[in-house]
């Protein structure tokens, strides 16, 4: 039995972190140490879930939901101490770069210091495989002979660093293999986006293709190195993980970047011109939010091709995320109703149209490739009609529910926890949220009081009130941020929409993950049933 095949609690609580927070001498939470400790601290606190941001690669400030892959993971969770013990680094060659130690993550210093780690591991891989197969060539034929003369079952052997490179590059080749010649190519380009390379860079044909592997072999194979170790590194934190009776709760974003190879390699399942620039992208109308709405420039879906092909893409997608976790929320659901549609050339939102998305056909298609119960969580939050939720509830997929929304409305809402089904997800907050503590200092004093009234509380602990409130809610999974768990104000948010800089730089430290907060945190999910 799978370790995600066992039995889960019906009621489950966790945290929101996303790996980049972790406690890691090399400026950046990474799969290293600090993960495994925080493993740990979760199975302490008597909690079943962990959930965190999309795990793809990440281009201008880091941002998890501007990826440079739907399907690849991001290099600077890549853990050098890992590393050193796969033979891959020595000690010295993984010292930490001290301009690199900072209470957030400084991208440009933490990408620079990263890709020296993986250059050097990727000179001594490059050795290892050279000497694996040196050595497989020496022993097949005792081998041979060990497993003639064995009349016993034939034993399961470890495969090879070689072996397991080359099963990893074959199992994942449907995707793989343009990411790395399309990240060489970036690299040639010295990171310039897809739109500013040559013609025959940007549309390249089969025999294009070939030449330019050639040319740039090295770097593509460096590329596919690095996704090997992500991959590798990963499922080892996720056995560990669900082997402790934890389970992952994965995010994708519903739309791509338009500098992505998923956009290059698929072109014609986009809105896109043939020099790849948008002519259709993605946004929504005008809120209480914003006046002009919210431009986002993600090309759009071409849905009819998609159907065509009986989204094949985007099952590959959801297929190859939920290798890497165990449920998967996302983003911006709504979308697969009606969505926003806004030509490239407009400056703001506002002339934009609803047009229909996918609906039930897609989801049809997802349940004949996974299975009746899809292990998804849609992001229900912003402009939700009534098809939108009809839509959620014909799947049985549970919508978010976030009690900051609930409080900061005087008025009964969906977000109110008695108004909780059991089939949703409660949150104190999401990574776009305020923290608990923030929004409570900002909210207007008659939602101060009504928060004060419900919790029965003077306001002092506040975000222990909306924990136990959270945990104490009909839903069956209740999720917290972990700056939320550690009562942090505003300046301790992970990401704050409309604001291009300073975001998802957070990071906490090793002492603030210790026994008396985890064994509070236990009491609580046992006094609601979660533990």
């Amino acid at each position: 039995m799978k370790p995600t095949e066992k039995i889960k609690p019906k009621r489950m609580s966790g945290i929101l972190v996303h790996p980049t927070s972790f406690p890691s001498p090399y400026g950046i939470g990474d799969l290293g140490p600090g993960a495994y400790e925080f493993i740990e601290f979760l199975k302490k606190s008597g909690q079943h879930l962990w959930q965190v941001l999309p795990l793809g690669p990440t281009g201008y400030e880091g941002s998890p939901y501007q990826s440079f892959s739907s399907f690849a993971g991001q290099p600077l969770l890549i853990s050098p101490e890992k590393l050193v013990e796969e033979g891959l680094l020595t000690k010295e060659e993984a010292k930490p770069d001290e301009k690199c130690i900072t209470d957030r993550v400084d991208y440009p210093a933490v990408e620079k210091a990263k890709e020296k780690y993986l250059r050097t591991a990727f000179i001594h891989f490059q050795e290892k495989l050279t000497k694996d197969e040196e050595e497989t060539e020496d022993s097949s034929k005792a081998e041979l002979l060990e497993k003639s003369t064995d009349s016993e079952e034939i034993k399961e052997t470890k495969l090879s660093l070689k072996e397991e490179y080359e099963q990893f590059l074959e199992e994942n080749a449907f995707w793989i293999d343009d990411y790395a010649l399309f990240m060489a190519i970036k690299k040639e380009n010295e990171g310039a986006g897809v739109q500013f390379w040559k013609p025959s860079q940007k549309r390249p044909n089969d025999k294009q293709k070939k030449a330019l592997r050639e040319k740039l072999i090295d770097e593509v194979n460096y590329q596919l190195f690095i996704q090997f170790i992500f991959f590798k590194q990963w499922h080892e934190l996720k056995k560990f993980a669900n082997d402790n009776g934890i389970y992952i709760i994965g995010d994708i974003p519903i739309y791509v970047s338009g500098d992505s190879s998923d956009v290059w390699s698929h072109p014609e399942l986009f809105h896109v011109k043939k020099d790849l620039t948008a002519t259709l992208v993605a946004g929504v109308p005008p809120d209480y939010f914003s006046a002009t709405g919210q431009l986002w420039g993600n090309p759009l879906y071409k849905w009819k091709v998609h159907k065509k092909t009986d989204f094949s893409w985007w099952i590959s997608r959801i297929k190859c995320q939920l290798q890497l976790c165990d449920y998967l929320r996302i983003d911006h659901f709504r979308a697969f109703q009606d969505y926003w549609e806004v030509k490239a050339s407009a400056e703001t939102a506002i002339d934009g149209r609803w047009v229909p998305g996918p609906k039930d056909d897609f989801f049809i298609a997802l349940q004949n490739a996974l299975g009746k119960d899809l292990p998804i969580i849609a992001e229900d939050l912003g402009i939700i009609t009534d098809s939108v939720r009809e839509l959620r509830d014909r799947f049985e997929l549970p919508g978010m529910k976030i009690l900051q929304f609930g409080f900061e409305n005087i008025n009964d809402n969906d977000f109110m926890p008695y108004n909780h089904p059991a089939n949703s997800v409660c949150y104190t907050g999401t990574h776009d949220n305020d923290t608990t503590v923030g929004w409570y200092q900002k909210v207007a004093p008659i939602c101060q009081d009504k928060v004060r009234r419900y919790m029965n509380t003077d306001g002092s602990s506040i975000h222990w009130d909306f924990i136990r409130t959270c945990f104490g809610s009909p839903a069956n999974m209740a999720i917290v941020p972990i700056q939320d768990i550690f009562g942090q104000d505003s300046e301790f948010r992970m990401n704050v929409p409309g604001v291009a800089l300073g975001n998802w730089g957070y990071r906490f430290k090793s002492e603030q993950l210790n026994d008396g907060l985890a064994d509070y945190i236990r009491q609580l999910s046992i006094l609601y049933g979660r533990g």
